[in-house]
């Protein structure tokens, strides 16, 4: 248990962030999940819209600070690849 000011200070900082980053975490999943579910069903229109949505958002998350700007880059870039790989199979 804090024992001083700053410390409880802290504690309730840690809550507050921690709870923040959790959503944030669970968005970006989620949003990689929807580009993956559409390719793992050749859904051609669905993932690339997905993947349009991914990479604005995953962008977005590099401004706020809450991704590093390779991460999300990495993140796009293997999606996109993914995307590509089924728009080839189809066609």
């Amino acid at each position: 248990m804090a024992n001083h000011k700053s410390a409880e200070k802290r504690i309730r900082q840690t809550e507050k962030r921690t709870e923040r980053n959790r959503y944030y975490r669970t968005r970006i999943k989620n949003i990689i999940k929807a580009v993956r579910e559409a390719v793992s069903a050749n859904d051609i229109a669905k993932a690339q819209e997905s993947l349009k949505v991914a990479n604005k958002e995953l962008h977005k998350f590099v401004t706020k600070g809450i991704i590093k700007k390779n991460t999300a880059s990495r993140r796009v870039s293997r999606l996109n690849a993914s995307v590509k790989k089924i728009a080839f199979k189809v066609a």
